[in-house]
């Protein structure tokens, strides 16, 4: 565990912008709950009834904010609560914890993670005193034993000793195909996609008020992050469209677009790449000249675009060369 009598670390959460935000209209909804500890200017939204959500920064993971990075949050039953994605640090889960506190005394039964990407599981830790069970897609076990090293390497070279705690805690309940959990007076229903964001994505209705939970599996204002296949991803994006969600929470920024038109700007993105990658592999142009070219255009419509689109290109590239049937 984190010791903050032998360890220095900030106190607080100070990221330059808080533009994440749940979608359109959901801010506007329910109180705000301030956390004075362990982090200070941490706050969670209760944007449907028994739904509250946390809104991390667009910026990449710094000691300043301490990996604070995604859309995280919790869900209050009669019962019990279930925590969706603890956060991407220790430091962030308690956080999380303590604002949980504020809500309620109930315990948490449940932390539920929507896929395996570390700013939205390293806060786990904070949450194994009170015997929660750990909750995640099938995969998610085998994605974090190949992974798991190099992101605990890469949170400690960004985070230093503010990293101390933070641990990669493995999911003993595992999601095939559906799942219901019982909060007392709610239900979840968690439901295991196939390969797309990444081949463990994992949503979250709650089946009360609508709530769609979606992880990675949307992107408002942060350039989307494809690191499973590209055309799952689209195929995923379709299906999902059909939900009657009636608030939705993406992984990462804000929209004022409502479901499922939320989801159009991510689609309109990942098509350009296709199509473009298509056309590049059809005229034999190299991986590198692909990453050059396709997809510029978009560069002032998302934030983190230098650092995530050439990954995104190469990763549709790699897939679309050899086993493409369009």
């Amino acid at each position: 565990m984190y010791d903050n009598q032998s360890r220095v670390a900030p106190a607080s959460i100070r990221a330059a912008r808080w533009r994440c935000a749940v979608g359109a209209g959901l801010a506007l909804l329910g109180s705000m709950v301030a956390v004075a500890a362990p982090l200070d200017d941490f706050t969670v939204s209760e944007v449907a009834p028994g739904n509250w959500v946390h809104v991390g920064s667009l910026d990449e993971r710094t000691v300043d904010n301490l990996g604070d990075q995604a859309n995280i949050g919790f869900i209050v039953g009669e019962r019990c609560v279930a925590v969706v994605d603890p956060g991407g640090s220790l430091l962030v889960g308690q956080a999380l914890r303590a604002a949980i506190r504020r809500v309620t005394d109930r315990p948490v039964c449940y932390v539920i993670y929507t896929h395996l990407h570390p700013d939205h599981l390293f806060g786990a830790a904070a949450f194994q005193p009170d015997g929660a069970t750990f909750v995640g897609h099938e995969k998610l076990p085998r994605a974090l034993a190949v992974r798991g090293a190099s992101y605990v390497n890469s949170l400690k070279r960004d985070l230093g000793a503010a990293a101390a705690g933070s641990e990669l805690v493995v999911p003993t309940q595992l999601v095939r195909g559906e799942l219901r959990l019982d909060l007392g007076g709610r239900t979840l229903l968690l439901k295991a996609w196939p390969v797309a964001h990444t081949d463990d994505d994992l949503t979250v209705l709650d089946e009360s008020t609508g709530t769609l939970w979606l992880g990675d599996l949307l992107f408002c204002e942060h350039t989307p992050v494809l690191d499973g296949s590209i055309r799952g991803f689209l195929k995923v994006m379709d299906q999902l469209a059909a939900l009657p969600a009636g608030q939705f929470v993406p992984g990462h920024g804000r929209t004022g677009l409502r479901w499922p038109e939320a989801l159009n700007p991510q689609r309109s993105y990942l098509q350009m790449i296709a199509r473009d990658v298509r056309a590049a592999i059809r005229n034999n142009q190299t991986i590198e000249q692909a990453v050059e070219s396709v997809g510029q255009s978009a560069r002032n419509d998302w934030t983190n675009f230098d650092r995530f689109h050439g990954r995104n290109v190469t990763t549709a590239y790699a897939e679309l060369e050899w086993s493409d049937d369009e």
